[in-house]
């Protein structure tokens, strides 16, 4: 038996277009990995109460916080937008409610 590296590749994470505006997800869901992310990071919720919660893989939760160590930079911006503009539609709201 040779002691050669052998990669794997899960591929769980994938992007369409029509799949939360081409958001990376969990592929045959419409959850993001950013959702995942969260859950693990701020809510401080373990990997397997995550795959509970949404009904996953331990797989495919790691495979998620895989894909968002991968790419933190881009998804904390997406994130950060997404946060921005709840913040701005709420002002909206608050301001047409006055």
């Amino acid at each position: 038996m040779s002691a050669e590296t052998v990669i794997q590749s899960l591929e769980y994470i994938g992007t369409n277009p029509n799949i939360r505006s081409g958001r990376p997800h969990i592929i045959g869901t419409t959850i993001e990995v950013s959702a995942l992310a969260i859950q693990h990071i701020i809510h401080q919720q373990s990997v397997d109460e995550i795959a509970q919660d949404y009904r996953l893989t331990v797989s495919q939760v790691y495979a998620a916080l895989a894909y968002y160590y991968a790419h933190k930079e881009e998804i904390d911006a997406a994130i950060k937008a997404q946060e921005d503009l709840a913040e701005q539609m709420k002002s909206r709201s608050a301001a047409g409610r006055a």
